[in-house]
């Protein structure tokens, strides 16, 4: 799957990290939904680390859709928000 992290580029990662990552997305919905600020930053700041780190980068003339589109790593609460679907930022 391609993934996109907004601002930064674009990463391929294999479909078996989902689980992974689903449990972090899970944990930033609950601390969206509780509006925990500095929780949310946390767990998004680890989200964001670990595709990095399970990802490989995409040159940056790669150009193919992204499947998966992630916030910036600075992006604020309401604007992740925004981008919720009902699974979270990953859906699964």
């Amino acid at each position: 799957m391609i993934v996109r992290i907004m601002g930064e580029g674009q990463v391929k990662l294999a479909d078996s990290h989902f689980a992974e990552l689903n449990a972090l997305d899970d944990e930033l919905l609950t601390e969206m939904e509780s509006g925990d600020g500095p929780g949310f930053r946390a767990t998004l700041t680890a989200l964001l680390d670990k595709v990095r780190e399970l990802g490989t980068p995409l040159p940056d003339d790669f150009l193919e859709p992204s499947e998966l589109i992630l916030p910036a790593p600075e992006a604020s609460l309401e604007e992740v928000r925004e981008l919720l679907s009902d699974d979270g930022l990953i859906p699964g």
